[in-house]
Order: structure tokens, then C-alpha cells, then sequence
């Protein structure tokens, strides 16, 4: 067997290269994470090329999506995944249908389904409209989220406001007939001059039928779940031996820490839960950072007066942030923070922290070109999307790297915890 990967894939941002690549490992490819495009070769048998997209501007967005693809290309792999959130995070600028376009044109293909679902955590879609849990997208908490507000939960509204291209639907009673059903109705919707669907899927068992369904096309688009099935068909062609190593990672020992820049409810509730069982927890001020106080300096000296791990955060409620929004702006406060949070990462790496759990698609973008970081080899979940992750070399960081949304209220804890304990 070759060790050239067969799979690349482009994700807009760090946490969701992290979702994407534990689903791949999870379904027996050997899969590696590189920080932004590398030089040089990988093997593995999958490559998530991890980019900090979502929220720049398109034309920005596309040409590093096809930087990544052109070097994909080059490394061998045979076909494409374009990675985005399962929560379809964009404006009406993009970036999922100016990326998406960009790529089926580069790659000569003139048609991809379009799927965010990931069942698993309560991301499903019907009749083109993405849940979250029993909620409407637009009334699931994303209506308020800073940088992506999404207002509609109807996917094809959403992406053809987005797109040049048409965009159609593949329903969910076509897809719940199986790969041979989802073959024929890309055919017509070709046919009828479409080029981006989007794809129902309410259960894993949809997401496998639409990645047998979708084989043939070079370019697929989705969340994490989406590739499901994508191993088995590697392996049907004799191309993907069977591996029940595809996880292996080394343990990393030493200090941790928890920095948390998200604003989801599910980050709000893990912080809550932290602070409730009367862990150290220093919070991070955008408006301090903006007077230009020593934040970071105070937080690395609160670290380095605990034993324990400590967590570092700027979460807030959704009327706090707001708040924050109004007076320093939306990019300013982002950026703010980011800034702040990656400072204080470097800060610990330089004073011996080895564990990093990192809370916010944004956030682990920043902590990570922080740390200098160029690869991860991914090992096993921790919680649904999120895996534990090993930096390549002689002395290895170990990272869990978190979106918002993911994970339960004791997440930080059974991550510090995964991440000591990997294999």
C-alpha cells in the first residue's frame, strides 16, 4: 500500500481540521492535521489542511482554500473534502459558497452536495432546514453569535445568497433510499443546472448513504460528519487497508491548561461548571485589553500561582459580548482576545505547560500559530468532534482543540484527563 494520502481536505478553521480528522481516524484512516499548508510531504493515509478562513474576506478565503488544494493535489490524494461547521457559520458574503465554487472549478467538476449535519451532536437537516437539537438554526443560540450571526435555518436561502452557481436539494426521502437514489438525483439535478445541493441527513445512517452516493464527484462539502463514509469506499477499491491503530498517539505528561475564548452556550456552561466546583478561573476583560492593561501578564502569573490547571477565559453571556461589540467593535473585540489568549499560551509553553485545552474555532486558530505549531497526528475522541491531538517531534504537545458548541458541562476536566492519557 502507498502511504501518498487519498483524502485531502481544506477546513475554514483549527477546531473544525480537529472534528473532521477524529471522524476519519474514528472510521480507520491514519489522518494528519497541518497548521495551515505545509512544505514538504505527509504520510498518512488522510490530510486535513487546517486553515483560519471562516470570517476573512472571500477573495481571501478562496485563494487559500486553493493554495491547499494545489498542494493537496500534489501529495496524491484522489479526492476532496471542503470542511466547514455543522452550524453552516457564514454571511451573506461567504465564505462556503465562494470557496466551494472556486474549488469545483479548479478541480473541473461541475457539481457537490453541501451537508453540515453531524447527528451526533444534534445537527441535523430536513427539507433543507439545519437543526440544532429540537431548534431551527435561527432559534438555536447561532442567531446570536458575534462574527456569523445565523438568522435562517434554510440552507438553500442561505447558501444561494452566497453562491453564483444553483443551488438545489437533495431531500431526505431520496437520500433514505440509499447511494443508488442519491446517484440518480445528482443526475438530474446536474441535469437541471445545478451545481451545489444541499444534502438532507437526520441519522449517521444517511450520512454513509450519501458518502457511497458520492464516491465519484471530487469535491464533497460538509461538516465532520459528512465523511463518514468516505473510508469505506477507499477500502472498497483496495486502496485503504483495514487498521485498528488509526488512533494511536503518544500520552503527554505535564502542566495544563484551559483557555477559552467562545461564546456558545455550550462554552458558557462548561466555564459555569468549572467555576462552580471551585476551580481557578481568571477572566479575561476586552475592555482592559483595549486601555492596553497587562491581562496577559496577570494571567500568566495566575497560572503560575496554582498547581493545578488553571482556565483562562473571555467567555461571556450573548448580551456581554454584545456590549463589548458596541463599543470596540466586532473585529477589534474578536481580535482583542485572540490576541490575549494566544499571548498567554505562549507565555505557559515557554514555562513548561505540555496540555492545552482550547474552547472556540477563533481562538484555537490563534493559540495555535501562537505555539508555532505545524502538525498534529489525531488520536482518539474525547467527546463527539473533539479528539486528542500530538504535536510531531521529540518533545510533544498534547491539545485538545474545542468548537464552541461542542462537548458537556465536565468537558475540561475529561479533556486535561484524555489528553495525560492518550495511546
Amino acid at each position: 500500500m502507498s502511504n501518498r494520502p487519498l483524502l485531502g481536505c481544506i477546513a475554514d478553521d483549527f477546531t473544525g481540521a480537529t472534528d473532521l480528522a477524529n471522524t476519519l481516524v474514528r472510521n480507520g484512516m491514519r489522518t494528519v492535521q497541518t497548521i495551515g499548508v505545509p512544505v514538504g510531504t505527509v504520510e498518512a493515509d488522510a490530510v486535513v489542511v487546517a486553515l483560519k478562513s471562516r470570517t476573512i474576506p472571500a477573495d481571501d478565503a478562496v485563494a487559500q482554500s486553493l493554495a491547499a488544494l494545489e498542494w493537496l493535489r500534489a501529495q496524491g490524494c484522489r479526492q476532496f473534502v471542503f470542511k466547514y461547521c455543522s452550524t453552516f457559520d457564514s454571511t451573506d458574503a461567504g465564505n462556503i459558497g465562494p470557496v466551494a465554487e472556486a474549488l469545483l472549478a479548479a478541480l473541473g467538476s461541475d457539481f457537490s452536495i453541501a451537508c453540515p449535519a453531524f447527528p451526533e451532536n444534534g445537527r441535523t437537516i430536513f427539507r433543507g432546514h439545519l437543526f440544532v437539537g429540537d431548534a431551527l438554526l435561527s432559534e438555536s443560540g447561532m442567531e446570536h453569535h458575534p462574527l456569523t450571526p445565523m438568522t435562517d435555518a434554510n440552507l438553500v436561502r442561505v447558501l444561494q445568497r452566497q453562491s453564483q452557481a444553483r443551488v438545489g436539494l437533495l431531500r431526505h426521502d431520496t437520500v433514505a433510499k440509499g447511494p443508488d437514489a442519491v446517484r440518480a438525483r445528482i443526475d438530474a439535478l446536474r441535469a437541471e443546472g445545478v451545481k451545489l445541493a444541499i444534502a438532507d441527513a437526520v441519522s449517521d445512517a444517511d450520512l454513509f448513504a450519501l458518502g457511497a452516493g458520492c464516491a465519484a464527484l471530487p469535491l464533497i462539502t460538509g461538516g465532520s460528519g459528512i465523511a463518514l463514509g468516505l473510508p469505506e469506499n477507499f477500502r472498497r477499491a483496495g486502496l485503504l487497508p483495514a487498521r485498528d491503530d488509526a488512533a494511536e498517539v503518544p500520552a503527554v505528561n505535564g502542566p495544563g491548561v484551559v483557555l477559552a475564548g467562545s461564546a456558545s452556550r455550550a462554552t458558557n456552561g462548561q466555564v459555569a461548571y468549572w467555576i462552580a466546583q471551585g476551580r481557578p478561573a481568571l477572566r479575561v476583560d476586552p475592555l482592559r485589553l483595549a486601555r492596553g492593561e497587562a491581562v496577559a501578564g496577570e494571567a500568566l502569573a495566575f497560572a503560575e500561582s496554582h498547581a493545578e490547571p488553571v482556565l483562562i477565559y473571555a467567555t461571556a453571556q450573548p448580551e456581554d459580548v454584545k456590549a463589548v461589540q458596541a463599543e470596540l467593535g466586532v473585529a477589534r473585540a474578536g481580535e482583542l482576545v485572540e490576541h490575549a489568549l494566544a499571548s498567554v499560551a505562549a507565555g505557559l509553553q515557554a514555562r513548561g505547560t505540555r496540555r492545552f485545552v482550547v474552547a472556540g474555532g477563533e481562538t484555537s486558530g490563534a493559540v495555535v500559530q501562537a505555539l508555532g505549531l505545524q502538525s498534529l497526528r489525531i488520536g482518539r475522541q474525547i467527546a463527539p468532534g473533539v479528539p486528542a491531538t500530538v504535536t510531531l517531534g521529540d518533545r510533544p504537545l498534547a491539545l485538545a482543540l474545542k468548537s464552541g458548541n461542542f462537548g458537556g458541562e465536565n468537558f475540561f476536566d475529561e479533556a486535561l484527563q484524555a489528553l495525560g492519557a492518550a495511546r
